[in-house]
């Protein structure tokens, strides 16, 4: 009788090895919180195993039961079979190590704004425009998806009430578990609604915004990875920046006069430039070079 692979493969640096081939031999796209085959087969065994993600050597002599060998090839095997992001099939992603849940109908977490705020690189000491975090009392997530944004934004600036919004309810019910996970439910406002609009009146010391920016014709050409996750979470339009200018045109009426807005655009900063009369402060992060900006409410109530 001929052998299965949980037959031969016992430690975890086999079932590691054995993933990157079948990675590579099935040409997967990366790019939802790893780049890599050996990155992502590292991420899906670790996370299949319940150990810590961000460390893989102490683990790989580790031999395995034959339900956890059995468990980590079917994990192996859809990956490849479905196409879908490796978050969705562990159902779990993470934010500069803060775990999130997540499922279809949400887009997998890798904003660049996340690391911003957890590493201080937004405050004034991190030589970012954000004053001092305590003195954030309100802050507005626009397009939250899994609330992951909002729980790091409440994380960040400790004395602060979060909105976050999102037009899906779908993506509002994953939210919620993702409040309840980290005990936020009392610093974070899950709000059902079309950007700004049922927010009227209400003023924030900060507006983060990681709206949907990619391309129809980039949309349209998505690889299978991408096409899993929901159309809504990137489609912005002919040009990707049919919501950013939205939120350009109302975010003014909902700072107070010291607040600001961080906006996550992708490579749309030729075109802004171009169209808007604006300082726009462009900030890098450790993968991203001028695809997220800082305005003003002062620079805003000038436009």
């Amino acid at each position: 009788m001929a052998l299965s692979p949980a037959d031969e493969l016992l430690t975890l640096r086999d079932l590691v090895r054995y993933a990157v081939t079948r990675f590579a031999q099935a040409r997967l796209v990366y790019g939802h919180g790893t780049t890599t085959a050996l990155d992502e087969a590292a991420f899906m065994m670790l996370e299949g195993l319940s150990l810590p993600v961000d460390e893989l050597g102490p683990w790989l002599e580790a031999r395995l039961t034959r339900p956890e060998r059995e468990r980590l090839i079917g994990l192996i095997e859809a990956r490849i079979a479905t196409r879908k992001p490796a978050p969705y099939l562990v159902g779990r992603a993470y934010i500069q190590g803060v775990p999130f849940r997540v499922d279809e109908r949400v887009i997998v977490p890798r904003s660049y704004l996340g690391e911003m705020m957890m590493t201080g690189a937004l405050t004034q000491d991190g030589a970012g425009p954000v004053p001092d975090p305590f003195e954030i009392s309100r802050v507005l997530d626009l397009c939250t998806g899994s609330g992951c944004l909002a729980i790091l934004a409440a994380m960040a600036y400790p004395n602060a009430a979060v909105d976050a919004v999102d037009l899906s309810r779908d993506a509002l019910e994953v939210a919620k578990l993702n409040l309840a996970d980290h005990d936020m439910e009392d610093r974070v406002h899950l709000i059902a609604g079309d950007l700004f609009k049922p927010l009227a009146g209400r003023r924030y010391d900060l507006i983060i915004a990681n709206p949907p920016y990619v391309a129809k014709a980039e949309v349209d050409a998505f690889p299978a990875e991408y096409r899993a996750e929901p159309v809504m979470a990137h489609l912005g339009g002919a040009d990707g920046l049919d919501i950013v200018r939205r939120i350009l045109a109302e975010a003014g009426d909902h700072l107070t006069p010291e607040g600001g807005l961080i906006c996550e655009i992708g490579t749309g900063r030729d075109i802004l430039e171009a169209e808007y009369d604006l300082p726009f402060l462009w900030l890098d992060s450790a993968e991203s070079e001028g695809e997220v900006f800082w305005l003003s409410a002062a620079d805003l109530a000038a436009e």
